[in-house]
């Protein structure tokens, strides 16, 4: 069992790597870019945080996103256990932050799929996790 959790979390981080560097260049694909470009301009108008006067520039915005999946990804995939479970929250936080997103704008369920998806895998490995340490605690 231990192996298949292994095996789920280097392939999610590097789902994330991946998601993270079209995020960050066109040289993946360009089509998938421009079109991410477009939407973070819509993103950045629901902004969770406007409420309390920030907002911010679409390009940083997706950017942002782009670099913490890019680096979360890597250290969820390959990384030392601290910072797996870091990165976890970190994507967590992102993936939270995309449902929220896409259900303010009002786009259909199926667009939120991949988002709730991930969300679900990184709350199982964090879960695990937890479990694996509670475990060895109490031995």
């Amino acid at each position: 069992m231990a192996l298949l959790f292994s095996a789920l979390r280097v392939l999610l981080g590097l789902f994330f790597f991946a998601s993270g560097l079209v995020k960050l260049t066109d040289r993946v694909s360009g089509d998938v870019h421009r079109q991410l470009k477009s939407q973070f301009v819509q993103f950045a108008d629901v902004f969770p945080l406007k409420e309390f006067g920030y907002s911010p520039e679409p390009g940083r915005y997706l950017e942002t996103v782009g670099w913490v999946e890019v680096v979360s990804g890597l250290l969820l995939a390959f990384g030392p256990q601290l910072l797996q479970e870091i990165s976890n929250f970190a994507l967590t936080v992102v993936m939270i932050g995309a449902i929220y997103t896409l259900l303010v704008l009002k786009e259909p369920v199926a667009m939120c799929a991949p988002a709730t998806i991930c969300l679900g895998l990184l709350l199982l490995l964090n879960i695990r996790g937890r479990g694996r340490y509670v475990k060895s605690k109490s031995e």
